[in-house]
């Protein structure tokens, strides 16, 4: 057995500068998309790295709707805040992320050292929402960073109305859509201008 105590630490592996912009500094919220499509594949792809985010008890609450064009887009277009619609119909792939509410469901399998956490869900509904809808948005922020690191341009949106998306593609109430991401390669002209960041004077504090 390995002395914990003695033994070397893990070195990790830093992300090196391109890495970086591909992921955070040049990465940008496409408006535009080209035709290219988005594979199958891809989109599978993309789910399997980003599955990989760190949740409470490794609950792992969100879940993926991926639309193409065609009849279940033109379902999801009309529920869009209207600046989004036309950049939304245009995506070569569009995803719905949403929260899974009987997430707890999967709690054997997935924390098998503790499956009774699952009747502790079951048990406190205020509990289980704000569990899988912070987990589930946590999740939505790899999701993004996955997109990106396939060479993909994501178009994440909150502007929309919910609750008909939810009435549309998920009647039996179980899923709750908590964010739509367009995705494809960028478009004509498809960047806004950058708006600025806040400064460490604002943002951090050091005891």
């Amino acid at each position: 057995m390995t002395d914990l105590a003695t033994s070397t630490p893990a070195q990790l592996a830093t992300l090196d500068a391109a890495g970086r912009a591909t992921l955070f500094t040049d990465a940008r919220t496409a408006n535009t998309f080209a035709p290219t499509p988005v594979s199958d594949a891809e989109l599978a792809e993309i789910w399997d790295l980003a599955k990989w985010a760190p949740t409470s008890a490794n609950t792992q609450p969100l879940r993926i709707l991926y639309l193409r064009t065609g009849p279940g887009r033109e379902r999801l277009v009309p529920h869009m805040n209207e600046g989004n619609r036309t950049k939304t119909a245009s995506a070569p792939a569009v995803a719905v992320l949403a929260v899974d509410t009987q997430f707890h469901e999967h709690i054997p399998t997935l924390l098998p050292f503790k499956p009774e956490l699952k009747d502790v869900f079951a048990a406190n509904e205020t509990m289980r929402t704000t569990s899988g809808t912070f987990n589930a948005t946590l999740q939505a922020g790899y999701y993004i960073l996955s997109v990106r690191a396939h060479g993909l341009a994501a178009g994440p949106m909150s502007g929309f109305d919910a609750a008909a998306i939810d009435a549309e593609f998920f009647p039996d109430g179980r899923w709750h859509a908590i964010l739509v991401i367009n995705i494809g390669h960028p478009g004509p002209n498809p960047w806004f201008e950058r708006l600025p960041r806040l400064h460490q004077q604002d943002t951090l504090r050091w005891t």
